[in-house]
C-alpha cells in the first residue's frame, strides 16, 4: 500500500499538522520547525502525488484530505497554506469532533473570482497555468512561486527558497498539479466553515496577489467568531518572510484553546 511522506518531529504535548501548497511539499516548513518543536509535535506531510508522496494519481480535495485522514493523530490542530488550506479545511469539516482546531495561512475556503464581487484568482489566470504547464513546466512553477512572495522586501530570497523547496524533492506530475489548479478553481467551502464551531484562526498577507485582503474582511463578516490576522509586510508566504510573528500568531492561537 502506497504511503504518504509524513515525518513527525517535537517534543511538544499537541500535535499540529502542517500542509503545504499547490506545487510544494513539507520542506516549505523549515524555516518555523526550530521555533515550534519545543511546544508542538509536528506532522509535516507531502500530500498526496507532491514531494515524495509520488505514487499518487491526480485527485480532488475530498480524496486528497481522506487520505491525509488516514494517516493522522486525533486531536490535532490542522494548519494549512494556500491549497492545503482547503485541504485542512475539508479534514476539520468532516472530523469536528476528532480535529482540535483549524488555522489557514493565505488560504480562502473560495479562491476564485466570482462575477458577484468574492475577491480571488480570475478564471482565465488559472486556466492559463493549466495551459501554461502543458508547454514550459519549469518557467511555470517559477512564475507562480514568484507570485507568492511579489511586494515584500525579502522577495528575492522568499522565492529562491521556495525554488529550492520545489527543486530538491521530486516534482510533481503535470497532471497532478493540473489537479491541484482544478482545485482551487472549483472548491467553495464558505457556507459549510460557516457552520462550523471548532476554534478557526484565518492568517493573511497584506500584500498577497493570489489571496487578497479584501478575503478576510469578507470572512470576518461571514465567520464572526473566527478571529483573523493581517500580517502587515508579508505576502503569499508569511511564515517564510516573517517566521517569528508567524509563530506568535500560531503560539497565541494555541493557547487560547488551551484555557
Amino acid at each position: 500500500m502506497t504511503q504518504l511522506y509524513w515525518e513527525t518531529i517535537g517534543e511538544g504535548k499537541q500535535d499540529l499538522v502542517l500542509l503545504h501548497g499547490w506545487g510544494l511539499n513539507a520542506e516549505v516548513w523549515r524555516s518555523i520547525i526550530s521555533r515550534l518543536t519545543s511546544q508542538f509535535r509536528l506532522h509535516l506531510v507531502d500530500l498526496p502525488g507532491y514531494g515524495r508522496s509520488q505514487n499518487y494519481a491526480a485527485m480532488d480535495v475530498q480524496t486528497m484530505a481522506d487520505l491525509v485522514w488516514q494517516q493522522a493523530p486525533k486531536k490535532a490542530i490542522w494548519l494549512g497554506w494556500s491549497l492545503g488550506g482547503l485541504v485542512a479545511s475539508r479534514i476539520a469539516l468532516d472530523h469536528p469532533l476528532e480535529v482540535k482546531g483549524l488555522i489557514t495561512v493565505a488560504s480562502s475556503p473560495c479562491f476564485q473570482a466570482s462575477e458577484n464581487g468574492w475577491p480571488g484568482i480570475k478564471a482565465e489566470v488559472l486556466l492559463g497555468f493549466e495551459h501554461h504547464l502543458a508547454t514550459d513546466f519549469q518557467r511555470t512553477v517559477e512564475r507562480f512561486l514568484a507570485l507568492q512572495t511579489l511586494g515584500t522586501h525579502s522577495a528575492r530570497n522568499d522565492a529562491k527558497l521556495l525554488k529550492s523547496v520545489v527543486l530538491d524533492q521530486p516534482i510533481p506530475t503535470v497532471e497532478v498539479l493540473n489537479a491541484g489548479l482544478e482545485i482551487l478553481r472549483v472548491t467553495d467551502l464558505r457556507d459549510e466553515l460557516k457552520n462550523s464551531t471548532l476554534p478557526f484562526l484565518r492568517i493573511y498577507g497584506y500584500l498577497d496577489g493570489l489571496v487578497p485582503r479584501k478575503v478576510a474582511t469578507l470572512l470576518d463578516n461571514l465567520y464572526p467568531n473566527s478571529p483573523s490576522v493581517l500580517m502587515r509586510h508579508s505576502a503569499h508566504a508569511p511564515f517564510i518572510s516573517h517566521p517569528d510573528e508567524f509563530c506568535e500568531y500560531i503560539l497565541d492561537f494555541w493557547a487560547r484553546i488551551e484555557e
